[in-house]
C-alpha cells in the first residue's frame, strides 16, 4: 500500500516510521523538540532541476529566480546559491539584504513589490545591477527622479488570473481590480513616463496566481497570450518574467503538474520571439521539500466532534486559514501497518486544532484519520513554503526551529 503523498525521500519504513530525507522524523523531533520544520536539500535540487529541464526543452534562453518570500531560512538560501544557478526574487529591502547575506549578488536579484516607499527606493537605487521592476506609474516616476537613465522592468496586470483549484484568493489579477502592476489602460502613460526620465524598460514581469496545476494550464496560456500583446508594445524588452505559481499536489485527488505541458505552453506563446524567459517559483521548489512536526497534546470529543489539539497553529501554518489550502498531517509513527491503520473502516473524522486562542485556528477540518493518542507526533506535509516565512508570534506562541537536511553528496 502506497499513500498518495509517499515518494522516495518521504515515506513510512518497515517499522511504520516516517522517513524524510533518510532521517526518521520521530527521532529528530524527540531530540530537537517541536514545533519543528525540516527541509530536504535533495528534494529542493530535484524540483529545481525538473524546472531547468522543462525550460531547456523550450529552446528559449531562460533563468530561474527562487521566490524568497516562500521560505527565507538562511541555510536553505545559501544552499540554493551554492548548488544551483538560480537567482532570487525578492519584494522588500530587507529581503535584498538577507539574500546578499546568503551569498547572492545584486545581479542575481529580481525585485518586484507593491506600495514601495521612497525610503525603499533610496536603498534600492544604490544597486544598479539589481533588477528593479516598477509596479505602477508612481514608482516609475519616483525611480526616474532618483536615477534618470536607469534600466528598469515593469510589472503588468492582464486582468486575468488562475491558481490552485481556481481559488480566487490565490489570484493576483482578475475581473476585480487589484493593487498589482500596470493595466493595459495605463500602459501608454507608463511608457511616456519612462521616456520622460530616460528609463530603459528591458524587462516585463507578471504574476497572476499561485499553485496552479494541469487543469489550470489552458487558462494560464490565455494569460500569457494576453500579456504578450502588452509586451510587444515595448520594443526595448529583452526578458519576460512570467512569474511563479507552479503548484504541487495537496490532496489525494490532485495530479502532479505536467512540466512538459507547462513548458509547451511557454514555447507556443514565446517561441520564435527574442525574449529571455524568467520564472520565479517558490511553492514548486520548496513546498513539498518541507514538513512541520507538531505534538498532539489534546484528544477529545466536544459536542460529538472529535478534536485533535497540537502545539502549533495558524501562526506557523497560515495557508489553511488565509487561503483555504490543505496542509495534511500524518502520524510520525503508526501503531500497526499502513494497511491496518489507513484501512477505510479504521479512519474516523477529526478536526486538527491549533493552540492559538482564536476561532479561526483550525488546521484541518473533518479529515479522515487513523487512531491517535496524546503525546504522539504529527508531520504536516507540504509545509516547506509559506509557513515559517509567514509565521507570527500571536499569543506569544511563535517559537519554532528549522533544519536543512543534507546528505553526504552535498
Amino acid at each position: 500500500m502506497k499513500l498518495w503523498w509517499e515518494r522516495n525521500e518521504l515515506s513510512y519504513n518497515g517499522k511504520n516510521e516516517i522517513v524524510f530525507s533518510d532521517r526518521i522524523v520521530q527521532n529528530l523531533a524527540e531530540k530537537l523538540s517541536t514545533p519543528l520544520f525540516l527541509y530536504s536539500a535533495d528534494r529542493i535540487l530535484e524540483n529545481i532541476n525538473r524546472i531547468h529541464l522543462a525550460l531547456k526543452n523550450t529552446d528559449i534562453p531562460n533563468r530561474i529566480f527562487y521566490a524568497l518570500k516562500a521560505n527565507r531560512f538562511a541555510s536553505l538560501l545559501t544552499f540554493i546559491k551554492t548548488s544551483t544557478s538560480c537567482g532570487v526574487d525578492v519584494c522588500s529591502p530587507a529581503e535584498v539584504r538577507h539574500a546578499m547575506s546568503c551569498g547572492f549578488f545584486p545581479a542575481d536579484i529580481s525585485f518586484t513589490a507593491t506600495s514601495v516607499s521612497n525610503a525603499d527606493l533610496d536603498f534600492l537605487i544604490q544597486f544598479p545591477d539589481l533588477m528593479l521592476n516598477c509596479d505602477g506609474l508612481s514608482m516609475i516616476k519616483r525611480v526616474g527622479e532618483r536615477a534618470p537613465g536607469r534600466t528598469i522592468g515593469i510589472r503588468i496586470n492582464p486582468s486575468m488570473g488562475t491558481g490552485y483549484g481556481s481559488n480566487e484568493l490565490l489570484q493576483y489579477s482578475g475581473v476585480k481590480p487589484t493593487k498589482f502592476g500596470i493595466y493595459a489602460s495605463e500602459l501608454d502613460e507608463a511608457l511616456a513616463l519612462a521616456e520622460q526620465y530616460g528609463l530603459c524598460i528591458n524587462r516585463v514581469h507578471f504574476h497572476t496566481g499561485c499553485g496552479y496545476l494541469n487543469e489550470q494550464l489552458p487558462e494560464w496560456e490565455k494569460i500569457l497570450t494576453k500579456c504578450l500583446l502588452m509586451i510587444e508594445k515595448i520594443p526595448s524588452v529583452e526578458a519576460v518574467n512570467i512569474g511563479g505559481g507552479l503548484g504541487v499536489p495537496l490532496i489525494k485527488e490532485d495530479e502532479e503538474l505536467n512540466l512538459s505541458a507547462w513548458s509547451a505552453v511557454i514555447k507556443r506563446v514565446f517561441g520564435g520571439k527574442s525574449y529571455e524567459i524568467n520564472v520565479e517559483p517558490g511553492t514548486y521548489i520548496v513546498k513539498d521539500a518541507g514538513v512541520l512536526v507538531l505534538e498532539v497534546n489534546t484528544v477529545e470529543t466536544k459536542a460529538g466532534k472529535r478534536f485533535i489539539g497540537v502545539n502549533g497553529g495558524f501562526n506557523l501554518a497560515v495557508e489553511p486559514v488565509n487561503y483555504k489550502l490543505p496542509c495534511e498531517p500524518v502520524p510520525c509513527v503508526l501503531s500497526e501497518s499502513k494497511e491496518i491503520c489507513f484501512a477505510k473502516d479504521a479512519l474516523t473524522p477529526v478536526t486538527i486544532a491549533g493552540n492559538i486562542n482564536e476561532a479561526l485556528d483550525i488546521l484541518y477540518e473533518d479529515l479522515m484519520f487513523p487512531h491517535i493518542e496524546e503525546g504522539a507526533l504529527l508531520a504536516f506535509i507540504n509545509a516547506g513554503a509559506y509557513t515559517s516565512s509567514m509565521s507570527s508570534n500571536h499569543c506569544m506562541r511563535g517559537e519554532f526551529s528549522e533544519y536543512l537536511l543534507l546528505n553526504s553528496n552535498h
